[in-house]
């Protein structure tokens, strides 16, 4: 499984991409920028689905569904919106093909234009709160706690499997609230939950803070984010919380009644993950020996591989197998017991490790004959053997242990690679050593950020909201600052 297998060391990008075909987690499909998410690949974001969707409807929210399609004429109502999503739209220009007279297949039929371009949603807050104009009548309706899991088309150019393509699934969220309070908590609560999954489910430690201006979400008057760091010093934005104010209420006119009886705008967030947090449990776990995951996202759990020569032994391993999958599965482990004869036990082992699976199970005849089992845990590559009487036990506490192991790797990682920097020069010196975040003091101002930002390609990941302050000069300018900010370069 790992020939030509690339190392971190040597090549970070092919290391990434390996990975990524052949872990079988997606390809590349016939149309430029887009992905073929594998089924072992889907199973991972099904996991992550699973735990955001019980997370939104424990905080009292529904799911809806609403149109690709937006008419064009709707991205024109909020003017930074459209500024900020003009670039990367997809636009359906005509609803009919014809055949060719010339015979070379079909064409677009000149005579089919629409009336009004339709866009395929690069974001769904203008269909939304054109939508929402009908839902909102008075305070009684408010607030509106919705969810939508979709798909976004954003034509980018430069594209990486999970991390940045033109067509990716996500959740968006979008809420309408009477209050400016209201509101805010709502931003507030969703930028806690996406912390919380980050760190207890992906095993991801992250960072919140709200973005600055120039990274700021088109629309919004506050982005708030996660930020993580990856093996190769470099952040990833993990989830976005936007507290977008009035703007979209006063764009698409939704008013309602107060309870003073005045006509009042909706206050509204949003807020959303897409899969390319596959991309980041990739690259925050992964070893030089193919994917690493953590448990409670894992497709599959555990893996039993039987190791047999004849028949005889295959019915008395299997049957042995058998009773210990049933035994794990009632502790609810998501098991596979492997008895395919077209590979050996020793390709499975491979194939299974490169996969990421937690656990794996080997038993034969000996195995049997002893009472015992041979159990490899794939974060740290060490093996146990243990009684067969002891098998679940040992393998619900490795799960636990292993998902702890992550998460406390993943931190001592971030911890190392946290550091400051006071002067220009240094600054520049820490971003080309390893990268990383990168704490220093900035004037505040968007044309430094840029300025910043042309000079060593790294951007103000995020403003901490631990509200530390600490008086200093920026790095760039010399000039005030009340605060550090987080720097780094960036996926």
């Amino acid at each position: 499984m790992a020939k030509d297998f690339s190392t971190r060391e040597e090549n970070y990008s092919k290391w990434y991409n390996d990975i990524v075909q052949r872990a079988e987690l997606a390809e590349n499909s016939a149309v430029r920028g887009c992905m073929v998410i594998k089924p072992y690949g889907y199973a991972i974001w099904e996991n992550m689905q699973s735990a955001l969707d019980k997370m939104f409807k424990d905080t009292g929210h529904s799911n809806a569904y609403f149109p690709l399609f937006i008419p064009k004429s709707f991205f024109s109502k909020e003017a930074d919106h459209v500024e900020g999503f003009a670039k990367e739209c997809a636009i359906v220009t005509h609803y009919r093909l014809k055949n060719d007279p010339d015979g070379k297949g079909v064409i677009v039929d000149e005579d089919a234009k629409l009336e009004e371009e339709l866009i395929i949603r690069p974001t769904s807050e203008t269909i939304i709160w054109d939508t929402y104009r009908n839902w909102v009548q008075s305070y009684r309706d408010l607030p509106i706690l919705v969810n939508q899991w979709a798909n976004v088309v954003r034509w980018e150019m430069r594209t990486r499997m999970f991390l940045r393509t033109a067509e990716f699934l996500w959740q968006e969220g979008h809420t309408a609230h009477a209050t400016k309070e209201e509101a805010l908590q709502e931003t507030y609560q969703m930028l806690d939950v996406y912390a919380d999954f980050a760190e207890n489910f992906m095993a991801i430690p992250v960072l919140k803070g709200i973005k600055s201006e120039n990274e700021r979400f088109a629309g919004a008057l506050e982005t708030f984010c996660i930020e993580a760091l990856m093996q190769d010093g470099k952040a990833l934005q993990a989830g976005t919380s936007h507290f977008l104010g009035q703007n979209f209420a006063k764009a698409f006119d939704v008013k309602f009644a107060s309870k003073e009886g005045k006509l009042e705008y909706v206050w509204a967030t949003s807020w959303g993950v897409s899969t390319r947090l596959v991309g980041a449990l990739i690259m925050a776990h992964s070893d030089d020996h193919g994917l690493v995951l953590p448990p409670k996202l894992a497709p599959i759990q555990a893996v039993i591989v039987p190791i047999y020569k004849n028949k005889e032994q295959y019915d008395l391993v299997c049957s042995k197998a058998r009773d210990i999958k049933a035994n794990l599965e009632k502790q609810g482990i998501i098991v596979k017991f492997d008895d395919r004869d077209t590979h050996k036990p020793g390709w499975k082992f491979n194939e299974y490790e490169f996969k990421g699976v937690p656990v794996r199970i080997a038993i034969g005849p000996r195995d049997v004959e002893n009472g015992t089992v041979e159990i490899a845990r794939r974060d740290t590559l060490t093996k146990e053997v243990v009684g067969v009487d002891q098998v679940s036990e040992t393998v619900s506490s490795l799960l636990v242990d292993i998902q702890q192991t992550l998460f406390q790797r993943a931190l001592a990682f971030r911890k190392e690679n946290t550091r400051t920097a006071d002067s220009w020069e240094e600054f520049k010196a820490l971003l080309d050593d390893k990268g990383g975040f990168i704490m220093a003091h900035w004037d505040g101002t968007a044309e430094t950020e840029q300025k910043i930002k042309e000079e060593t390609k790294a951007t103000i990941r995020c403003i901490p909201l631990d509200d530390v302050k600490e008086a200093g000069k920026c790095i760039f300018t010399g000039k005030p600052s009340e605060r550090r900010v987080v720097f780094a370069r960036a996926y």
